[in-house]
């Protein structure tokens, strides 16, 4: 999988987020691309980010840089574990949910 923006390892870490539990890439709604953070998309984009929309939670937006597996935000949001490999998510992602989800 392709993940856009300034990456510092190939687990989707990147110059903005770069703990050990920064291991997620979220597919922006607005270019379907894979980002690890809303800061590398306002870098790299000449787009306003679009936030996923409650009625398209069910579709693939989370990417585990460790095992490539894609999750849904319903799934996402709802463990705080990689439903995959196990590996610990960064459960402080929880503060930036609303810019790349619809929250209201």
């Amino acid at each position: 999988m392709r993940i856009f923006g300034r990456t510092v390892d190939d687990q989707t870490r990147c110059i903005h987020y770069h703990t050990e539990k920064d291991v997620i890439a979220i597919k922006f709604r607005c270019c379907l691309r894979y980002y690890p953070c809303h800061l590398c998309h306002e870098e790299e984009s000449d787009h306003e980010l679009q936030t996923w929309p409650r009625s398209q939670w069910a579709e693939p937006t989370v990417l585990c840089g460790v095992c490539d597996c894609e999750m849904s935000v319903h799934s996402y949001l709802a463990t705080t574990l990689c439903p995959s490999c196990g590996v610990r998510l960064n459960e402080r992602c929880a503060a930036h949910t609303h810019l790349y989800f619809q929250t209201t």
